[in-house]
């Protein structure tokens, strides 16, 4: 009894919990990924000056592919990077100021849509191994609306003193290219799961065989 609550700290659980050097590496590459999608000229077809851009095709891609804390983590640090200065945001804006606009709701959003996507990738896995594609997609197409979308048109309301209607329908220009953008994340997302599963797919796993024996 006296050595239960040493021996659970040494679990194999326990330790893929810390992230080594390679969870870090991928938390600095999808990181970069996310600022080089930023920074490919979007167009800026929304009425509030909101780019169109590849951000968020990176930032589902990168929750699909890290899942949930790792995803969070380099949308997050990619976020930190840009408020502290470094012109990583579109049009390759940067600085505290960028939150005073219109698109402060849709940066707030992206680590949060990064960390939900993961999650909801991480059940995907866990659950089915066929269709996946479509899974990771309509998962990735909810939390553009209940996440990216919601708060971005928030942002927009409460930065432009414009209605949260006319927020809404200056939103609905980002639909069409979010289903393409969503569509290609999924794609490519099952592919470098199965080309590398260790990177979430085989630890999901070990994780839900962890569970159900404890």
């Amino acid at each position: 009894m006296s050595n239960t609550g040493t021996t659970s700290k040494n679990t194999p659980r326990a330790e893929r919990r810390r992230w080594n050097g390679t969870d870090l590496g991928l938390i600095a590459v999808l990181a970069a990924l996310v600022a080089g999608a930023a920074l490919v000229p979007g167009l800026a077809l929304n009425g509030f000056g909101v780019p169109i851009t590849f951000q968020t095709l990176a930032v589902m891609l990168t929750g699909l592919v890290l899942g949930p804390a790792r995803g969070f983590a380099a949308v997050g640090l990619y976020t930190i990077l840009g408020l502290a200065g470094l012109p990583i945001f579109s049009q390759g804006r940067s600085g505290l100021g960028i939150l005073a606009g219109p698109s402060a709701g849709y940066i707030i959003a992206f680590p949060i849509a990064a960390g939900v996507v993961g999650w909801l990738a991480t059940i995907v896995i866990r659950r089915t191994t066929k269709a996946r594609a479509l899974w990771f997609f309509l998962a990735a197409t909810l939390t553009s609306i209940v996440v990216v979308h919601t708060l971005g048109i928030l942002g927009i309301a409460l930065n432009s003193k414009a209605t949260v209607e006319q927020a809404f329908l200056s939103d609905l220009v980002f639909y069409p290219g979010d289903i393409i953008k969503n569509l290609l994340a999924a794609a490519i997302a099952v592919a470098l799961h199965r080309a590398f599963p260790d990177v979430l797919v085989r630890r999901v796993r070990r994780r839900g065989v962890a569970a159900e024996s404890a």
